[in-house]
């Protein structure tokens, strides 16, 4: 599933360098492709958002219809002044492959390679970080209006060491939004990464970091998978 053709040596410096990197033609050509029809028109999304203060996922099979989903989007952003607040579209993958759901999606897939020992030690490896041992992810889609305000990804119960994104969205322009940006203490913008086509972007935790908001003319939604490789 992954190129044959990444220089590790080369990435693992960088990483060390920098804290975080974005690895170009991550995926074999047919992996790409064939997991960027999967989450275009297979996964049944819900939505992930905080327009009543709380994290909540909308559930399964309730997509909120136009009119419910304009009101939380504007919910959210009357908070947005005074509260961390989101508004993305997610596909759990571990508590999906736990309680059984869609058993024919191919992205169901990706979660037993990400923690297969091959690719643990492919982390390992191109991190240095001995402690990696299982990987958690999502699959996510950001559409018009929807976004991800600044935080660090901390989170010491879980063990987070490094997050990472698995672009697979086309020709995504710098106008469009949905960028992941890295943020200093005084809010400046340290780097940005545009969501590539077949990319991976990938960053030591905590570091503070936002998905931009995707404006009203995006010609089609930025598709991902997304996730933390832990530790224990």
């Amino acid at each position: 599933m992954i190129s044959n053709d990444i220089d590790i040596d080369h990435w693992r410096r960088a990483l060390a360098q920098h804290a975080r990197i974005q690895i170009p033609d991550f995926l074999q050509p047919a992996a790409a492709e064939t997991l960027a029809r999967e989450l275009a028109e297979r996964v049944p999304w819900q939505l992930a958002e905080r327009s009543s203060g709380e994290a909540r996922t909308t559930p399964r099979g309730a997509y909120p219809d136009d009119a419910d989903y304009a009101r939380l989007l504007q919910h959210g952003y009357a908070r947005a002044a005074n509260a961390y607040q989101f508004a993305y579209d997610s596909y759990m993958l571990v508590k999906a492959a736990k309680e059984g759901w869609d058993p024919d999606l191919l992205v169901h897939g990706v979660l037993r390679f990400l923690n297969a020992p091959q690719f643990i030690a492919f982390a390992r490896l191109l991190s240095g970080d001995e402690a990696i041992s299982r990987t958690v992810l999502q699959c996510t889609r950001y559409r018009p209006g929807q976004y991800l305000m600044p935080h660090d990804d901390q989170d010491d119960t879980e063990g987070r060491r490094y997050a990472f994104v698995i672009n697979l969205s086309r020709d995504w322009r710098p106008d469009w939004g949905g960028q992941l940006q890295f943020l200093d203490n005084d809010g400046d913008v340290l780097e940005t990464f545009l969501p590539r086509w077949n990319s991976l972007s990938l960053f030591r935790v905590p570091q503070r970091h936002q998905v931009t908001f995707v404006v009203p003319w995006v010609a089609h939604p930025r598709h991902a998978i997304t996730g933390w490789w832990l530790a224990g």
